[in-house]
């Protein structure tokens, strides 16, 4: 695949730490020492769907063509107002588009997965243009008197079009199965026959575990893709990994070696937006104009599952 567009979109709402210590028992110096977060973007009346289409539109825009040109939406979505029709669905309305779509589930590892999808498709001819996309509002799953979590995350959406290429040089995805490290459970409806307990329980992550398993999953990750690529950690210009807070990300780099330079963060300004991360940092240095013809970009993102994965893909928009 080769990247032609990128978009994304944000809630307009501002949360400062400042703001959260007047919610809960907190402070702005015990938040920023434990995750590197000042401020997140939180859904107030804003539809995630819309969200969802407006950075769609903007990828469509920045790439050049028209929505009609789409063979295939893919989003990465973890928890949506709608349960169905899925996210896509919704999105193919908004701008305009009419060609297959469907959302997946894999946490915050989901745009990667969505990456790997659309190789396969473009890979085997049938599809010409993707729009690859993630919309994402974490802050609906959280309990806001908990601040080990719900300080944590902001909302949003990141969209890429992409069409054939040679630009992707690797990719793994992988998941082993551990849900207690980090899960959400909503109650579901109730019917005449269902006689097992049933709970909501909020967002739950153990959080020394999943500090652990990040960064052992993004440092083996990273590790594979670039073998297979054949490459050196050094010949990646910047690596964009899952923005899940600071001191993960600092340690990733720590762990694997490379320069502060080389790992650009915007978490502090918008928190863990899950599996929309990825594509909000690559619109971010897109439209900065950081990015250059033969860039090597890696992405890496960890999360519930536990799923992780990784890509490498050389930017030629």
């Amino acid at each position: 695949m080769r990247i032609i567009g990128t978009g994304s979109a944000y809630p307009k709402r501002t949360i400062t730490n400042d703001d959260l210590s007047h919610m809960m028992e907190t402070s702005d110096a015990w938040i920023r020492e434990r995750t590197g977060i000042c401020t997140r973007q939180v859904i107030t009346d804003e539809l995630l769907e819309d969200l969802a289409a407006e950075a769609a539109q903007k990828a469509l825009d920045d790439a050049g063509i028209g929505a009609r040109e789409l063979d295939y939406i893919i989003c990465s979505n973890v928890v949506s107002e709608y349960v169905t029709p899925s996210v896509a669905s919704i999105v193919e309305g908004r701008i305009g588009a009419d060609c297959p779509c469907v959302d997946l589930n894999a946490a915050c590892t989901g745009f990667i997965y969505a990456i790997d999808f659309a190789e396969a498709l473009l890979q085997t001819g049938r599809a010409n243009h993707i729009l690859v996309m993630a919309a994402e509002e974490p802050t609906r799953m959280v309990d806001w008197n908990d601040r080990s979590t719900c300080v944590l995350f902001g909302d949003g959406a990141g969209a890429m079009v992409v069409t054939r290429g040679e630009g992707l040089r690797a990719v793994k995805v992988s998941s082993k199965s551990n849900v207690d490290v980090l899960y959400y459970k909503r109650k579901l409806e109730p019917t005449p026959f269902v006689t097992k307990e049933e709970d909501h329980i909020p967002l739950s992550m153990a959080g020394q575990e999943v500090f652990r398993t990040a960064v052992t999953c993004a440092v083996s990750d990273l590790m594979d893709v670039l073998s297979e690529a054949g490459l050196d950690k050094d010949d990646i210009t910047y690596y964009l990994l899952h923005q899940a807070n600071f001191r993960i990300l600092d340690y990733i780099r720590h762990r694997f070696g490379v320069e502060g330079s080389k790992l650009p963060m915007n978490v502090d300004k918008l928190g863990n937006t899950s599996s929309a991360s990825i594509p909000m940092l690559l619109d971010e240095l897109n439209r900065e104009g950081k990015l250059k013809s033969g860039d090597l970009l890696a992405f890496s993102a960890f999360g519930a599952g536990f799923t992780s994965g990784a890509c490498i893909i050389e930017w030629n928009k």
